[in-house]
């Protein structure tokens, strides 16, 4: 088991799922699940400022801030393993304020066992797409501070 620093409780949860299933191909069955959770765009939205740079896929991803200050995201991907990283993604980090996201590290990745048995570019896409989440959400952070 690899030690991570403490995630959130939705995100701790989606890792400890993927870490009970040893089979690879139900480990992906698992991730593609969560595709078919990610709250769409609209066609309006998948601009190229809401585009994930580094992608090979085409992944937008939109991130708001609630009155309540938490963090919503919304996104697309034209594939569905993407998809299901980037549902991943959402399931875990929605509904955190934007410090609790900005604090973590990719690196939960690791106990999932999807750094193992993604190709190189879908694991680069991963690391793209948090990196970008994060952006997005420092953006709101920076703008919530405004008067």
């Amino acid at each position: 088991m690899i030690l991570t620093s403490c995630l959130p409780p939705s995100l701790e949860q989606i890792v400890q799922r993927f870490e009970q299933i040893q089979d690879a191909r139900r480990r992906y069955e698992y991730l593609l699940s969560f595709a078919k959770k990610v709250p769409l765009l609209s066609p309006q939205e998948c601009t190229p400022e809401n585009r994930v740079p580094g992608c090979v896929s085409e992944v937008h991803l939109v991130a708001q801030l609630t009155p309540e200050g938490k963090v919503v995201f919304r996104g697309s991907s034209d594939a569905q393993i993407p998809k299901g990283l980037l549902g991943l993604l959402i399931s875990g980090l929605n509904e955190l304020t934007p410090a609790e996201i900005l604090q973590l590290s990719p690196d939960f990745i690791k106990r999932t066992g999807l750094d193992v048995s993604l190709t190189p570019s879908r694991s680069n896409g991963f690391y793209n797409m948090f990196r970008f989440l994060q952006t997005q959400v420092a953006s709101l952070q920076i703008a919530g501070l405004r008067p």
